[in-house]
């Protein structure tokens, strides 16, 4: 049985140690060398002898407890000769029919020392405590003493307990999953009907409209178009908690489907009046990809930067080929990378660069997680970034962030080209 666990736990006071090594847990396998190593850190004093009371090892505090080190320190020490001047055959036989422990008082030991004998389940070796007996005849500390099988016992009391609370939290987590993906859908209908309204309010067909009436329709549409984002939102949140999130890869274009997503935007950056540039290069071939996933991972980087970018700021949407170096990858030998200096593109790199207030780099990681809104200020609830990063991900892609405060922000991600 190997050391490992029990020995760590083991460790954990003196007072355990002890019982551990009273109730045979140490291997027989054991050499004497690791033998004295172990015992060596428990603070109760403890020896360890084979069946015949020839002693092999003993810690520090059992040659203190009975005031011969010398004695202790060789090898070729009987316990019983030595410290009970017996036998010993009384002892094994006790311990022979069954009984746990044997006791003896150790001659002239003061303060009336015991010696506490248990053999090991295999029955090769055996463990002696050296204990103080109180008047009542049992050793001092016995009373609060936790041998390892009531440790045992507690951690898996504890265990079940922990277990227990998991599930309850998975279960209310559940149904939070289901009452959002409920109210959602009973939002995204009548949303919809009253956005068709809007527009055509807004293109006359309704009759005709002051200035003053378009502009109040104007932002009351804006207010509709963030609902339905937000009810959105919440539906592929519910999905990707309830882990129904089905890839539709298919070999598409990448610049098509960054082009359109930005087309739909540029309205709502005009609104605010910050720039929206669109950069994405001719020379990104065609790949396996969710063309609605990554169109939203996208929109989710852009809506972000619109939130945290003033009026007159700039926002820009950037994608090239790039050559991804995972570590689990295998090395490509020396040759290849001698024979092509500038490494294939496996990859495509989409950015998403603002000159916001920019994020101080201990929210960096944080930004990622559900519900985290580092700026209270904006509206939003914390869920356009979390949903990018595991849609990105879902694509076996990574995402992260660069930004200084009162420097912009860089939203990256990576998507494979190569799906294996």
């Amino acid at each position: 049985m190997p050391l490992g666990r029990e020995q760590g736990e083991l460790r954990m006071s003196g007072r355990v140690v002890a019982s551990a090594a009273a109730d045979g847990l140490f291997p027989t396998a054991l050499t004497v060398d690791s033998l004295r190593g172990i015992i060596e850190v428990m603070e109760a004093p403890v020896m360890v002898a084979d069946r015949n009371g020839l002693l092999l090892a003993a810690n520090g505090a059992a040659k203190a407890a009975l005031g011969i080190p010398e004695l202790l320190s060789s090898h070729r020490v009987n316990i019983f000769e030595n410290l009970l001047r017996s036998s010993g055959v009384e002892i094994l036989e006790e311990l022979g029919i069954g009984r746990a422990w044997a006791e003896r008082e150790i001659p002239g030991s003061e303060k009336g020392k015991i010696a506490r004998f248990r053999l090991t389940p295999e029955a090769d070796w055996l463990v002696v405590q050296i204990k103080d007996r109180t008047v009542d005849g049992v050793a001092a500390d016995s009373a609060t003493q936790l041998t390892v099988q009531e440790l045992l016992q507690e951690r898996e009391i504890t265990y079940r307990n922990l277990l227990a609370a998991y599930l309850k939290l998975q279960e209310v987590n559940r149904q939070k999953t289901v009452f959002l993906a409920s109210a959602a859908h009973e939002l995204k209908t009548p949303l919809a009907v009253i956005k068709g309204y809007y527009d055509l309010l807004l293109a006359g067909s309704l009759g005709r409209l002051t200035e003053k009436q378009k502009d109040i329709l104007e932002e009351s549409k804006e207010s509709c178009e963030r609902l339905v984002r937000l009810v959105s939102m919440f539906l592929n949140y519910s999905a990707l908690e309830s882990g129904k999130l089905v890839l539709q890869l298919r070999e598409n274009d990448l610049q098509d489907c960054l082009d359109e997503m930005a087309k739909r935007w540029a309205e709502a950056f005009q609104r605010k009046g910050v720039k929206l540039e669109v950069q994405l290069d001719p020379s990104i071939p065609t790949f396996r990809f969710d063309y609605q996933k990554v169109q939203q991972a996208a929109a989710n980087l852009l809506d972000n930067s619109l939130k945290h970018t003033p009026p007159g700021g700039n926002v820009t949407l950037t994608a090239r080929p790039h050559f991804w170096e995972r570590r689990v990858a295998e090395a490509a030998p020396s040759q290849e990378r001698r024979r092509f200096r500038l490494p294939r593109p496996n990859s495509v790199e989409v950015s998403v660069t603002d000159s916001g207030a920019g994020i101080p780099p201990e929210h960096h990681q944080e930004i990622f997680e559900d519900f985290v809104r580092v700026d209270r200020n904006t509206s939003g609830m914390g869920l356009g970034l979390a949903i990018a990063k595991r849609l990105v991900q879902a694509h076996r892609g990574k995402i992260w962030v660069e930004s200084e405060a009162k420097k912009g922000s860089t939203f990256s991600f990576l998507l494979p080209i190569e799906q294996s």
